[in-house]
């Protein structure tokens, strides 16, 4: 029996782009594969194209080849038939159809089931029986989000490297990495290429990966979706990692430009891609500095932390890498540091771009939870990270995006009120 369902309005359809969303269902029970059917009917707002038809979740581990010339907008898989396979048909999904979005179908809101869901790639989560209002919000902001990657869809690199060890480079590439995933709703992925004992995976909390970013440069020749899903791990933020090698080795070797074809293929899958780069300039940073967007180059007020940057400074320029790219930024600053920010900016010859407080207890402990997010948000070493996020996450903004994601909560933030309640 079909659901029945109201016209979506002139006002959602503005929201939307002009042209439908088209939509695929994997193994939804009868009444909402009916909601989303009549819903398709009554308006313009999304289509169910005739090639994409529901699919079993038995059948769907092999995904069909027009899925490939001609992904859907969006997938709505049914979680409560087999959870597990569900969850790994979300992930496939996520990893070779970078530009589908995934909606999990369920009738459980536990926050566990949410979180699961959103780990597999899910972007939203819709609570049985399905309704009108409940589908059009996840709509409006999957919307814009299409308009973007068709005008825009190339990532913007962001590299972080430290003057030295210990000046907080990790700390601040997982927080801004996060924020822009989870916050700002970007298609964000992390690099750790440190070339061994890397740390990023320990400070988002996330269990030893099976493989690292050095192997898969010695795989670019195969680089695929599918293979890079397999290097990836995902954070409950939707940031994507490629971690470092867990173990010491002697030097690590990749093919001369092997990193910037890794970079040029990550481009086209992320909108954002942030670096944590060891503080020794290996073949591989280099490389990864000349080809990024955005170097930020971190620091302490203290004197060899500030004669290590000159000393880079003067490396970049001398080397033609993108010293005009190249930021300052000043970690645990305070107004009292016996080394003064007239002192840096002189000794550096240019401006501090931004300076992050000096709470390392509470930075210590979003490090400890695995949660560079949520755990310290009032404090003001997090309000500064936030700010600095928000000139990336917004600055990639439409105007109409900006306001739809003020609207319906996110996926995010239901998993957030489920914890809270």
């Amino acid at each position: 029996m079909k659901a029945a369902v109201e016209r979506p309005t002139a006002t959602l359809r503005e929201n939307c782009s002009a042209e439908a969303l088209s939509v695929a269902c994997i193994s939804l029970d009868e009444d909402s594969a009916g909601f989303v059917s009549v819903f398709a009917e009554s308006g313009t707002l999304v289509r169910l194209a005739s090639h994409l038809e529901t699919l079993r979740l038995e059948d769907a581990g092999s995904l069909p080849d027009s899925w490939t010339n001609s992904p859907p907008d969006i997938c709505l898989i049914d979680f409560d038939r087999d959870r597990y396979k569900a969850s790994r048909i979300a992930e496939k999904l996520h990893a070779t159809l970078s530009d589908t979005s995934v909606f999990a179908v369920s009738s459980y809101s536990d926050a566990t089931f949410i979180l699961d869901a959103m780990r597999s790639g899910c972007t939203e989560y819709l609570i049985k029986p399905l309704e009108r209002q409940q589908l059009v919000s996840a709509l409006v902001r999957v919307a814009p989000r299409k308009k973007e990657r068709k005008e825009t869809y190339r990532a913007e690199v962001i590299a972080f490297l430290g003057a030295k060890g210990g000046c907080g480079v990790t700390t601040l590439a997982t927080q801004m990495g996060a924020l822009l995933a989870g916050k700002y709703s970007r298609k964000a992925l992390l690099l750790d290429v440190h070339p061994d004992c890397g740390d990023v995976s320990l400070y988002l909390g996330l269990e030893r990966s099976e493989y690292h970013l050095y192997e898969l440069l010695e795989s670019v020749q195969r680089l695929d979706a599918e293979l890079l899903h397999s290097y990836t791990m995902r954070h409950s933020s939707g940031l994507d990692v490629v971690a470092a090698p867990e173990r010491l080795a002697m030097a690590r070797y990749a093919e001369p430009g092997a990193l910037s074809e890794v970079l040029e293929y990550l481009r086209f899958r992320y909108e954002f891609v942030v670096a944590d780069l060891p503080p020794t300039l290996t073949d591989q940073s280099c490389e990864l500095i000349r080809q990024c967007d955005q170097l930020y180059l971190v620091t302490v007020a203290e004197v060899s932390s500030i004669r290590n940057v000159v000393r880079q400074l003067d490396f970049l320029k001398r080397n033609d890498l993108g010293v005009d790219r190249t930021r300052v930024v000043l970690n645990r600053w305070h107004k009292r540091n016996h080394i003064t920010d007239d002192d840096v900016e002189k000794a550096i010859g240019q401006s501090i771009y931004w300076k992050v407080p000096n709470q390392y207890v509470h930075a210590v402990k979003s490090i400890t939870s695995g949660n560079p997010i949520a755990d310290i948000s009032s404090f003001e070493v997090t309000k500064s990270i936030h700010e600095w996020a928000a000139t990336h996450g917004r600055q990639a903004d439409t105007e109409a995006g900006k306001e739809l994601r003020k609207k319906p909560a996110s996926l995010l933030s239901m998993f957030r009120k489920q914890q809270h309640s």
